[in-house]
């Protein structure tokens, strides 16, 4: 078995409970709607599974969601013109991306205590910009991403599955896609043969910069409004994810088409749990029991593969 098929196996079964917590989850558009308040951390999560199958982990994206948020409303706030905010906002991704790959690579600190460090930096920056209060009054034309459909698909979705296709086709079909594998596999190996390591990693992380400031302003559109605590505790959903879908937490293995059904996973469960009138609290000790169970179960397989 592998770990795509059994999260598969999982999804068919979420959607069948979920059918009978709701008549709602018969519909394909309820679903699809219910996908637009996860697609943010979705997006995200397919550049993660190309970090952690490089033998990295940035814990920071949605910190970084937040900070970016916060500048391109604080501009715009402040008369920068909307198109100019959203650079200045992309631009702070680039920057970010770039301290923590500086960080990683160059001073060799390891990347688990580098992001939960920038982490908290990231998100502290933004409550110093932003303070206790919403920004909001953005053009008509920015707010409600979420409502705009194109063939009865919600736009943040069809952003999440035109991305997943690409990513997919990058990691499986090209060269760059087999260095990040034997990266993960084995960096020394990887360095012998002549394969640029510090420069794909450092691209890796920067990407993951960008694609978190660009899925900040889909947050921002989504929820009219941005505040410091944007996107808080995205970062415990975003590896859900990437775990779930089967990715190798020690880098070397893993599919974006894993990613993509665990993401749809994340989607029934979450919601599932919401109609049944389930506690945050309670939701969120569900959300890291699957981790841990999805951390193990991956391990077993791989294990017994190699076996």
């Amino acid at each position: 078995m592998r770990p795509e098929t059994m999260t598969l196996v999982l999804l068919v079964a979420a959607i069948i409970v979920g059918s009978l917590l709701s008549r709602f989850f018969d519909s394909l558009s309820f679903i699809l709607e219910s996908a637009t308040y996860y697609s943010e951390f979705s997006i995200v999560a397919l550049v993660l599974t190309l970090v952690i199958i490089s033998g990295e982990i940035d814990l920071s994206p949605a910190a970084m969601m937040a900070l970016s948020a916060c500048l391109f409303g604080s501009a715009f706030q402040a008369g920068v013109p909307i198109g100019l905010a959203m650079v200045i906002s992309i631009v702070s991704g680039v920057v970010m991306g770039a301290f923590n790959g500086f960080m990683v690579l160059w001073l060799r600190l390891p990347s688990l205590m580098v992001t939960i460090g920038t982490l908290t930096m990231y998100r502290g920056l933004a409550q110093i910009l932003a303070g206790d209060r919403s920004i909001s009054k953005f053009p008509t034309w920015f707010v409600g991403v979420d409502y705009r459909e194109l063939y009865g698909v919600p736009i943040p979705v069809l952003i999440f599955i035109f991305a997943s296709i690409v990513l997919a086709v990058v990691l499986g079909t090209t060269i760059l896609g087999r260095q990040i594998y034997q990266i993960g596999t084995s960096e020394v190996a990887a360095r012998y043969a002549g394969i640029k390591v510090r420069r794909i990693k450092f691209m890796l992380f920067v990407s993951m910069g960008v694609v978190s400031a660009i899925c900040g302003l889909i947050a921002t559109s989504r929820l009219a409004s941005v505040r410091y605590d944007l996107a808080s505790g995205g970062e415990l959903q975003m590896v859900l994810i990437v775990m779930l879908g089967g990715t190798y937490i020690f880098g070397g293995r893993g599919t974006i088409l894993g990613t993509f059904i665990a993401s749809w996973l994340l989607v029934i469960i979450a919601t599932g749990m919401t109609i049944a009138d389930i506690p945050v609290t309670y939701q969120l000790t569900v959300m890291g029991l699957l981790l841990i169970v999805s951390i193990i179960s991956t391990n077993l397989i791989y294990s017994r593969n190699q076996a």
